[in-house]
């Protein structure tokens, strides 16, 4: 049940009650459901696949050695994601109980995790099969923007990762999230749906004491759908003579100052330096990536100089 009120000012007001199961498995296969959250995660995986495939497969090299990334960059994401909750947000919990870990259906992934893995297994397959760095980064940098987007509606559906309490114009109810403040309210649920309820579990509740948030995961996919285009723009703008290096970076520094930004209203708590500890980990990518587009641009070295195709046909007109 999604109740929709309209603000003052004409914005809409959310009571997000979305049931996070897309689906439930039949009977005789165990019944359980199948959430929004993995079903996006799986589109993310694949969509990234095909754009790291497409841009591996346009340098001149093949299929296969695209496929070969494929089984270690997954682990690199589940597991990335999964230690850089564990160790940034929550370290004396697993370190207390490291089988804690091992737990991931109880929840709790980074992507500061996953970033980090990513550009260690990335390091390693470019000196493995060739690649300079600059130019792996901006092969995988289009499959990043996509599934960072995904994942982030995802969490929408969930009704996790929340924002903070806000009087904004534009917020959202999360009774899911904060289901400890409901009350079970009596009569029909038909009769109190105009006045702020909802449904869970199949019981009718008061939401007039859960609070309004921002959306913060909603800030995220956007911001990812932002750079995604931007980075699509750059892709069909130049091709294989961008400068080397330039996607790559681009998605680092916009990515992390985005997300820099929006963590002053996601419902983390902040440090005794007044910032966030997504706020600290976000800096150094931001730092990496400013410099990685000053270097693309300042160099102007052409992406096809470094690949096979490009050299291939420098060989043939030469």
């Amino acid at each position: 049940m999604l109740p929709r009120l309209w603000s003052p000012e004409g914005w809409p007001l959310f009571v997000w009650n979305i049931d996070p199961d897309f689906f439930h498995l039949p009977d005789f296969l165990g019944g359980r459901g199948i959430r929004y959250y993995g079903v996006l995660y799986a589109l993310a995986l694949m969509g990234g696949f095909y754009f790291w495939q497409w841009q591996i497969v346009r340098s001149g090299r093949t299929k296969e050695l695209a496929e070969r990334f494929l089984t270690i960059g997954v682990i690199a994401v589940i597991v990335g994601a999964r230690l850089g909750h564990c160790l940034f947000y929550e370290p004396e919990r697993y370190l207390a109980n490291p089988i804690e870990i091992l737990k991931f259906w109880e929840g709790g992934l980074a992507s500061h995790g996953t970033t980090i893995a990513l550009l260690v297994v990335l390091v390693w397959f470019a000196r493995k099969y060739g690649f300079t760095i600059r130019e792996i980064l901006d092969r995988i940098a289009l499959s990043i923007a996509w599934g960072a987007t995904l994942i982030r509606v995802g969490n929408f559906m969930n009704s996790e990762i929340v924002g903070r309490i806000t009087d904004s114009p534009f917020k959202v109810k999360f009774p899911r999230h904060d289901r400890q403040l409901l009350t079970e309210c009596p009569g029909e649920c038909g009769r109190v749906a105009k006045d702020l309820c909802g449904v869970i579990n199949d019981k009718c509740y008061g939401l007039a004491e859960v609070p309004w948030r921002h959306p913060s995961q909603l800030y995220e996919a956007a911001m990812g759908v932002a750079i995604f285009v931007l980075l699509m723009a750059v892709d069909r703008r130049y091709g294989e003579k961008r400068p080397l290096g330039l996607m790559g970076s681009l998605f680092l520094l916009v990515y992390f100052s985005g997300r820099f930004t929006v963590e002053f209203v996601k419902e983390y708590q902040t440090l005794e330096t007044g910032l966030t500890m997504g706020q600290w980990l976000s800096v150094p990518f931001m730092v990496l990536g400013a410099y990685g587009v000053f270097r693309a641009l300042k160099d102007r070295v052409q992406t096809d100089t470094v690949t096979p195709a490009g050299q291939a046909a420098q060989n043939a007109s030469a």
